[in-house]
């Protein structure tokens, strides 16, 4: 059984910390699926991911646009990133095909956001982040574990 890790997030910087954290274990080839409610961080958690793969760019909810490529950087540990929002796929899986993202997966650590139960046959492994925030609340809470 995989082990799981929890980690209660105070702010977003600590969110985001969490990301530069994660992305110490991420290579190109890795998927990442979020899964949470609207407002538990994912986005912040993907800028985390973001810097510590040392990608391009400004990192934001990919939401109307569903993908968002990040190049790598110069120098250092330099992977590409391709940030997805599923949301807006609702398991249609044609959509899902016409982003190619199993191309991308050679290539880049993908992140998807709202992935669950849509995009785990991408990979014979997964990075599963839970996220969950407190009502009224900027504290949030991350449940990882690597699956497959």
């Amino acid at each position: 059984m995989a082990e799981r890790f929890q980690r209660i997030l105070p702010t977003v910087a600590d969110t985001e910390a969490l990301g530069r954290e994660l992305a110490s274990e991420l290579a190109a080839g890795d998927l990442v699926v979020l899964d949470g409610p609207l407002g538990a961080g994912k986005t912040a958690l993907t800028r985390g991911i973001a810097d510590g793969l040392g990608v391009q760019g400004r990192v934001s909810s990919p939401t109307f646009i569903i993908a968002r490529q990040h190049r790598a950087g110069e120098g250092g540990r330099a992977v590409p990133l391709v940030h997805v929002d599923a949301y807006r796929l609702s398991g249609d899986l044609d959509e899902l095909d016409a982003l190619d993202l199993d191309t991308d997966l050679n290539q880049a650590v993908v992140v998807v956001e709202w992935g669950r139960g849509v995009v785990e046959h991408l990979a014979d492994r997964h990075l599963r982040v839970m996220l969950s925030r407190e009502p009224d609340s900027e504290v949030r809470t991350a449940i990882w574990e690597w699956v497959g």
